[in-house]
Formats: structure tokens, C-alpha cells, sequence
């Protein structure tokens, strides 16, 4: 594993800290409000555009135990290596979507990969997305995600520093966290 500078955290965490992707969208069948990948694209550009980043995203199928997927890779640069961060988001095609045809399922199903990619890399807290508004039969309360340059971030690097790596178990049961967060957390933890 790379040792992230403390340049390229600062950066990544700043970015972050900056986009504000309101959830600007209302459906009015479920009476919630969300984010469209759109309207993450459209609050991420003037953050990163003046710091010399730029966003390309990228989708695919993927076959995951014999249901097609479709993954989504954000990824912000600026052009080096030092300076690139990847986050994956996935989401899984309806095998039939009543109104739909194919292309339209296939093309649902990137827009919500996308938009958890996005999510995932820009620590969008999306807790009370249309996924978290249901009213199924499991009601338990969802767990906040940990986000950087938090208090809860600070304590959880506290912990582990000093009861070590492998009780990252206990954090999770008590946060979310996206791969992006996690890995960030450990580099935090091990190399600081």
C-alpha cells in the first residue's frame, strides 16, 4: 500500500468539505426528496474545476453471482498519479422493469451506479435517499456514515491507533463506511 502525503489528504478532504450536492430532485410517487447524479455533477465542477481536477466516470456490466451489474468508477485527477482518487459504486439491473424496455433498465441502473460512485468518493451522505426512505418491514435506524475531519472520524483514529487495526470491527458496527473512507482511515491509522 502507497503512503497518502499529507498534501493529497488535505486536498481530497478540502474537496470534499467544499461540494454541497443539495438533493434538489422530488419523487412524487415515494413523497421523497433525492440527488440525481446530475446534481452531484453539477455541484462537484465548480469545486474542482478551479483547483486544475478534473471528473471522469465510467461504467460496465459485471456479472456477480450469475445477476448482471453495473459498476461505476469515479475518478478525480489532476492529471498525476499522486493526485488521482477512484471510487467504485454498483448497482443491479432489474431482470424486467414493467414500461421498460432494455436499454432503459441498463440505463437506470448506470445512473444509480454513477451517483453511488460519486457519493462514495465526495462522502455525500445520502441517509435518507429514496433506499433509506422506504417504509419496508425493516425499520431499524441506519447507521451514520464516517466521514474525514470529523469528531467521530478523530476518535475512531484514536481508537485504532491505539487498540490497533484488526478492531476496525467495532467501528463499522457502530458507522458506515464507504471503501474509500475505510482505506483512508487505515492509511490514517498506520501511517500517522
Amino acid at each position: 500500500m502507497s503512503k497518502t502525503t499529507e498534501a493529497q489528504k488535505t486536498t481530497l478532504a478540502q474537496i470534499q468539505a467544499q461540494v454541497k450536492a443539495p438533493k434538489g430532485q422530488f419523487n412524487t410517487f415515494g413523497k421523497y426528496n433525492y440527488r440525481s447524479c446530475e446534481d452531484i455533477m453539477e455541484a462537484v465542477k465548480p469545486v474542482i474545476n478551479p483547483l486544475g481536477y478534473w471528473l471522469i466516470v465510467t461504467d460496465e456490466p459485471v456479472e456477480i453471482g450469475g445477476r448482471i451489474y453495473i459498476k461505476a468508477t469515479a475518478i478525480l485527477t489532476n492529471g498525476t498519479k499522486e493526485t488521482t482518487y477512484m471510487a467504485d459504486g454498483y448497482a443491479r439491473e432489474a431482470e424486467n422493469k414493467k414500461g421498460m424496455d432494455d436499454s432503459q433498465i441498463s440505463g437506470a441502473a448506470s445512473s444509480y451506479a454513477r451517483k453511488y460512485a460519486l457519493a462514495g468518493l465526495f462522502a455525500l451522505d445520502d441517509n435518507k435517499d429514496a433506499d433509506a426512505t422506504n417504509n419496508h418491514a425493516d425499520t431499524k435506524p441506519q447507521k451514520p456514515y464516517l466521514k474525514p475531519d470529523t469528531d467521530a472520524w478523530n476518535k475512531a483514529v484514536a481508537y485504532l491507533q491505539k487498540e490497533g487495526w484488526n478492531n476496525v470491527g467495532k467501528v463499522e458496527s457502530k458507522y458506515l463506511l464507504t471503501e474509500e473512507h475505510k482505506k483512508a482511515l487505515q492509511i490514517q491509522v498506520e501511517f500517522e
